[in-house]
């Protein structure tokens, strides 16, 4: 039988009782789960490991790391991005990893979708009002509605392209930026592309899910933010540092119809003081779009599906190679 370790900080929190149960039918697990500081301090453990079921708090894949494990043959990570634990010495063995970050990409859909509803309510103007003592009933004239609005994606991943399913029952028109998706693809997906420029102006929502590479760095600027139409929403569930803070901030302080809805910052938090905590027209929330609670099992979920294919000799399903992992957010 296969010889497996879990390595990983948040072992219970990806890995439920049925995640176990089924890795254990499949894979040798010869150890208690291992944290990073644990195989350090006694990297003989990793000496028969085969494969590895990680997740959020996973070992760094370095050149110690590697020569500590002869014997491995596969990775399983069991949440998004990988580019914080891979390196080249790891690369170089050409082992097969894999990452959930599919299953992350779900939640985070699920997210937007809620809130480009609140917003195009303005849901956030009338719990301000009433909690600010105004009176119960005082419709704003200028709420968009969920009828004939227009919603922009900024980017067509994985992450853009499940919103557009989720908002294909809506009677919503929906535009996306992305300069590398087709226009045949776009029309396959659902949507009409549209410059980055068009996209601001024409959303009542625009929701971004770009990710943070070194040519998207600062991307959203405050011209862009300052150039949608009156009562818009702004979403940002992908990577605060994609957007220009101090210019976005400027542009809510000089618009109060807008709206931004930030789950993501940079930093993250906020620094003390920041103007994000306290702007009427800004809606924070500490990185909560991704998986939480059972959702978190649907991660780990994946990756039994991962061993299961790898221990039949089936392709893999979610394995990245290098350039793959470079590019995730």
């Amino acid at each position: 039988m296969t010889k497996g370790l879990y390595i990983l900080g948040q072992f219970e929190t990806i890995y439920g009782p049925e995640e176990q149960r089924d890795i254990a039918e499949r894979v040798d697990i010869y150890a208690p789960p291992q944290t990073p500081k644990s195989v350090l301090d006694n990297p003989a453990i990793l000496r028969d490991c085969e494969i590895i079921l990680s997740g959020w708090g996973g070992p760094k894949l370095d050149e110690a790391f590697m020569a500590a494990v002869p014997n491995l043959r596969a990775f399983f990570y069991g949440a998004g991005s990988i580019r914080g634990i891979v390196t080249d010495a790891f690369w170089a063995r050409g082992i097969p990893i894999c990452s959930s970050w599919a299953a992350n990409a779900l939640p985070v859909a699920e997210y937007t979708l809620s809130q480009i509803f609140w917003c195009l309510k303005k849901g956030y103007h009338y719990a301000r009002h009433l909690r600010e003592g105004g009176a119960w009933w005082q419709r704003c004239e200028c709420t968009p509605g969920a009828y004939g609005s227009t919603v922009a994606l900024i980017s067509l991943g994985m992450i853009g392209r499940r919103v557009v399913e989720l908002l294909k029952p809506f009677d919503l028109e929906v535009v996306a930026y992305d300069p590398f998706v087709t226009p045949a693809d776009a029309q396959a997906v659902g949507v009409r592309l549209v410059s980055l420029e068009e996209a601001f102006r024409l959303g009542d929502v625009v929701s971004l899910h770009t990710p943070w590479l070194e040519e998207t760095v600062g991307m959203i600027t405050g011209e862009l933010l300052g150039s949608m139409k009156p009562h818009a929403a702004f979403l940002n569930t992908s990577r605060g540092a994609v957007v220009r803070e101090d210019e976005m901030i400027a542009v809510l302080q000089n618009r109060p119809d807008l709206h931004a809805v930030l789950d993501v910052t940079y930093p993250e938090p906020p620094v003390a003081g920041s103007p994000l905590y306290t702007l009427p027209n800004v809606t924070l929330t500490p990185h909560i779009a991704g998986s939480m609670g059972r959702e978190c099992h649907r991660m780990g979920r994946y990756m039994v599906g991962e061993v299961d294919r790898f221990l039949k000799g089936e392709p893999l399903k979610w394995s990245l190679t290098k350039e793959q992992a470079e590019r995730m957010a």
